[in-house]
C-alpha cells in the first residue's frame, strides 16, 4: 500500500523552516507514528508506554537525556502525554541539547495543553492529523492518484459538474460513511469489532485517564447521546436535563471530547442580523465509523432514516481537515434562522461569503440566505457532485 497524507510536506519540511519542536497531535488510530516513520526513517523513537523510557524521561534531568539520546540528532517522543509532566521535559530537551530536532505525538491534546501550555511557548509548532480524508482514502486504495484533487478545492472554485469517475464512488462513499476513515479500516473492511474496541478504548481508556471525567457512566451515556443528534442544533441544558446532569458538567465533558478528537463543534454564521441563531453550535464526529460504533448501527444507507445526517457529517469533515491541513483562513459555520431556514455549511473571510447546502440526493440553496447575504456565493453538494 502506499501512504500519503495532505500534510506530509508540513511535516517533511517542518525543520527546513523552524527550529521549534514539532508537535502532532491526533486521536489514536489515525497514523501519527506511521506517518513520522515514513518522513523520519532515521529518527530516535522514544516510546513512552514502555516504562524505562518514561522512567527516564521522568527523571527531568539534562544529563539523563544526554544518556538516553547519545548522539542521535533527530528524536520522536512517541505519545507525550504519558509523560507526568511532558512539557517540562521537552523544556529541557530544547533548551538544553543543542542541535537535537524534537518530534512530538500525543493522542489527547487536552492532556498535553494542560500540562504543557506555559512551557512549550515558543517551543513548539503544533499540527493536527485527522482520519484520512476522501482523497487520502482513494490515492491508498489504488483508485486514484489524485490526492490533490478535494472537495474543498471544489468548493472554491464552484465546480458543481459531475465528471466520469475510474472507481464506484457510491460504493466508496458509502464504506467510509458506515465504517469511516481510520486507516486500520483500508485492510480491514466493515470491522465492526475493530470500531467497537476503538470507541471503547477512546472514551473508557484514554478519556477516563485525563482525570478530568468524574462520572464515566454519565459521559458514556452523553456521548452515545451526542451520536444520535449528529448534524443537530444541540442544547446544554437540554442534555443535561435528559442525563441529570449540571449544564456546566455537560459543556465540560463536551469540552473534553472535543480536545480528544472524538468530535467537533460547529457555531452557527451570525452579522447580528434580525432572527439569526448565534449561540447553539451543531455537533459532529471526527469519524463516522466510531460515531456508528457507538449506537451499534452498522446498517446500510438504504435502511437508515440517518444517511443525510452522515453525509452532511462527512462533508463538515472534509471541509475542516483540507482547511487545517492547507492552512486556509476560512472560518467554518453554518446559518440558521429561528423559523428554521438554513444553510448547512457556510465558509466565510473578511470579504468572502460561501453557503452550502448539503444532500445527499438533491436541493437547493435557502432562499433566506441570498437575501440576507446577496453576495454570498451557494453551491449545492451531493452524493453525485461532491467529488
Amino acid at each position: 500500500m502506499v501512504h500519503k497524507r495532505h500534510i506530509d510536506d508540513a511535516i517533511r519540511n517542518h525543520f527546513s523552516r523552524f527550529r521549534q519542536a514539532l508537535v502532532l497531535f491526533g486521536a489514536r488510530q489515525v497514523g501519527k507514528t506511521t506517518l513520522l516513520k515514513r518522513i523520519f526513517p532515521d529518527a530516535l523513537y522514544l516510546l513512552v508506554d514502555e516504562k524505562p523510557v518514561r522512567d527516564v524521561l521522568e527523571t527531568y534531568s539534562t544529563s539523563s537525556y544526554k544518556h538516553l539520546i547519545k548522539n542521535t540528532k533527530q528524536i520522536v517522543i512517541d505519545e507525550a502525554h504519558l509523560i507526568g509532566e511532558p512539557g517540562r521535559a521537552i523544556k529541557i530537551l530544547y533548551d538544553q541539547i543543542e542541535g537535537v530536532q524534537i518530534i512530538v505525538t500525543g493522542s489527547s491534546a487536552l492532556h498535553i495543553k494542560n500540562k504543557t501550555g506555559e512551557s512549550l511557548a515558543g517551543r513548539s509548532i503544533v499540527y493536527h492529523l485527522y482520519p484520512l480524508t476522501f482523497s487520502e482514502y482513494l490515492y491508498q486504495t489504488g483508485i486514484t492518484d489524485a490526492i490533490d484533487d478535494t472537495i474543498l478545492q471544489k468548493i472554491l472554485k464552484q465546480d458543481a459538474d459531475i465528471k466520469p469517475k475510474l472507481f464506484d464512488q457510491d460504493s466508496a462513499l458509502e464504506t467510509i460513511l458506515l465504517y469511516g476513515s481510520y486507516p486500520y479500516t483500508l485492510n480491514t473492511v466493515r470491522d465492526k469489532v475493530y470500531l467497537e474496541n476503538l470507541a471503547e478504548a477512546a472514551v473508557f481508556k484514554d478519556i477516563v485517564e485525563l482525570n478530568l471525567i468524574d462520572n464515566k457512566a454519565k459521559a458514556g451515556e452523553l456521548l452515545k447521546l451526542l451520536a444520535y443528534q449528529t448534524g443537530n442544533l444541540i442544547s446544554y441544558a437540554e442534555l443535561g436535563r435528559k442525563l441529570s446532569l449540571h449544564t456546566q458538567t455537560v459543556q465540560r465533558y463536551i469540552e473534553i471530547f472535543e480536545q480528544s478528537f472524538l468530535l467537533h463543534r460547529l457555531y452557527p454564521f451570525s452579522q447580528n442580523k434580525r432572527n439569526e441563531i448565534g449561540k447553539m453550535p451543531k455537533i459532529y464526529f471526527w469519524d463516522l465509523g466510531l460515531r456508528n460504533a457507538l449506537i451499534r448501527n452498522f446498517d446500510t444507507l438504504k435502511l437508515r432514516a440517518d444517511a443525510g445526517a452522515l453525509f452532511e457529517n462527512f462533508i463538515i469533515n472534509e471541509v475542516k481537515k483540507l482547511i487545517a491541513y492547507e492552512r486556509q483562513d476560512y472560518r467554518v459555520n453554518f446559518w440558521r434562522l429561528k423559523s428554521g431556514a438554513d444553510v448547512d455549511l457556510v465558509l466565510s473571510t473578511h470579504n468572502s461569503i460561501i453557503g452550502c447546502e448539503i444532500k445527499l440526493d438533491k436541493g437547493k440553496p435557502s432562499r433566506a440566505f441570498v437575501n440576507r447575504y446577496p453576495k454570498a456565493k451557494l453551491h449545492t453538494i451531493t452524493a453525485q457532485n461532491f467529488y
